[in-house]
């Protein structure tokens, strides 16, 4: 089954007054590394930050409730999906050692990952975008390179 997307967007297409006036729900957020991993961080904080809960435990936990497991209708790609995230999985585009891992990324290359047992968000927010999406190698070494500094 193929499911329709309309035209193809253009990273050209996002630099226009039109685009950023647009509401595209999960394409049009703006932030960069730093403001994506603080917000991301409340995760695998268990729903806190420095002063305050925002989310409940219980919540933080649903986010492993598997929704789906198979070929993505849409990327064309296998993905195992919990609440609001992608989840760590054998045959997912990104998979790290941990099973209580959530993560998702952008068209252009933007990369989240919320290991919730090691405690640890890894945020890439990219400035030059590419047509790679969850498959973009550059997000991918910093994650590498995250994990590889735990083992020290």
């Amino acid at each position: 089954m193929t499911i329709p997307v309309g035209p193809y967007v253009t990273a050209q297409d996002t630099w226009t007054t039109q685009w950023h006036r647009a509401e595209i729900p999960a394409a049009a957020g703006y932030g960069n590394a730093r403001s994506v991993a603080a917000i991301q961080s409340v995760l695998t904080s268990g729903g806190r930050t420095p002063s305050t809960r925002l989310l409940s435990e219980a919540t933080c936990r649903a986010v492993f409730e598997e929704q789906s497991h198979g070929i993505d209708l849409v990327l064309g790609i296998p993905l195992r999906f919990g609440i609001g995230y992608a989840l760590n999985a054998d045959d997912a585009p990104v998979t790290t050692a941990n099973d209580r891992t959530s993560y998702w990324g952008g068209r252009g290359g933007s990369l989240i990952v919320n290991d919730h047992d090691a405690r640890m968000t890894i945020t890439y927010v990219m400035n030059r975008m590419t047509h790679l999406g969850l498959a973009d190698p550059r997000g991918h070494k910093l994650l590498r390179a995250a994990y590889e500094a735990l083992a020290y």
